[in-house]
């Protein structure tokens, strides 16, 4: 097992990356506080793990239940929300229940915006069961449902207790899931370190075939850079926001579709090489750089031409983005893998990067 630190002060935690940690009960006991537990999980992942993890927990004497939400990205909204609220009430839980996001992205982010709202906050701990979730969005508090205008448009920054990602969960994932974990991989490497982005394009064979010691390097360096981010800024004021290269492009094309008609990885893969695009336009970028990025997106089996919404409604639909201000389109470009730049662009070069993107 590997343990990375997010360094937050007060509200520093541990993220314990191996195999068959769902299973370990010494891991969970130091984050539960209180006499009663909550599991939040979904449908595909309840008869995978949930009784693991309910066994995992047997030992520490708890008052343990289990709400389970219908899964997909569709689902990450109010309705669905309250189902763990009515689930909490019903329950009587109190300020000391502790709830544990048994799952990829959707689960862990509803889950932390219910604990940050249930009571005005209980404690939470993610147990990310999908690649993405393990080296994104499980780390760094962020929590939150989608709006049918905005995706990720309505949350709170919520950091969790602990983190607990077992590689071993990787080995159920449909080859479409792992893929999109992968997206984020490469995310990774192409805005923080140049290095790791060179390791993913040797190692991509070993992570498209599920590799456990590959897979636990993608998660370890991952989650390395996004805990140093996270603990530079954990509110996004500022450098945060270079985590969300190809999320502008890729937001816009989850809304625009309807969400859960592409998977969130897949949506910003594609916008990694639409921002790869604008980037080599604006002059920041050169061509072969562009051309790696978008070899090794192909490679991992994602998609790189965008649907055709029309240029009008991307451009409508990034214009609500929480980097957004006053109306204005903000873009996170590369300069070169490793390093990136936040700017706005012109509608010429946006347009023209829309046109050849599809």
């Amino acid at each position: 097992m590997i343990t990375v630190n997010v360094d937050l002060g007060e509200r520093a935690y541990p993220i314990h990356i191996g195999a068959d940690l769902i299973g370990k009960a010494d891991l969970f006991a130091p984050h539960i506080a209180g006499s009663s537990v909550t599991i939040v999980t979904n449908t595909t992942v309840e008869p995978l793990y949930g009784d693991a993890l309910r066994r995992a927990l047997a030992p520490l004497g708890k008052n343990v239940s289990t709400v389970v939400l219908p899964d997909g990205e569709a689902y990450k909204n109010w309705e669905t929300l309250n189902l763990i609220f009515d689930a909490l009430l019903g329950a009587r839980a109190d300020r000391k229940t502790t709830l544990i996001a048994l799952g990829g992205g959707v689960i862990g982010d509803m889950t932390g915006f219910a604990a940050a709202s249930y009571m005005r906050g209980v404690p939470f701990i993610q147990v990310p069961t999908t690649l993405l979730s393990q080296v994104d969005s499980s780390v760094g508090g962020k929590t939150g449902i989608n709006h049918p205008l905005g995706k990720n448009m309505i949350g709170a920054f919520y950091q969790p207790q602990a983190v607990i990602a077992d590689i071993g969960a990787l080995r159920t994932l449909p080859p479409r899931e792992l893929a999109a974990g992968i997206a984020e991989v490469i995310k990774t490497g192409a805005i923080a370190d140049a290095s790791f982005f060179d390791w993913i394009e040797a190692n991509i064979d070993a992570l498209n075939r599920c590799e456990p010691l590959a897979l636990a390097e993608a998660v370890k360096r991952s989650c390395e850079i996004k805990a140093s981010v996270v603990a530079a800024d954990e509110r996004e004021g500022g450098l945060r926001a270079i985590l969300n290269f190809g999320h502008t492009f890729g937001h816009a094309i989850e809304a625009g579709l309807g969400y859960g008609e592409w998977l969130h990885g897949e949506a910003v893969g594609c916008g990694m090489v639409m921002a790869a695009d604008l980037s080599v336009r604006l002059g920041h970028l050169d061509d072969a750089a562009r051309a790696r990025l978008v070899a090794l997106v192909k490679a991992a089996h994602l998609p790189t031409r965008a649907p055709a919404l029309g240029a009008a409604r991307y451009v409508d639909l990034m214009r609500v983005d929480k980097k957004a201000e006053a109306g204005e389109i903000k873009f996170i470009l590369l300069k070169r893998f490793g390093e990136t730049l936040i700017t706005r662009a012109p509608d010429d070069a946006v347009n023209a990067t829309l046109a050849a993107s599809v």
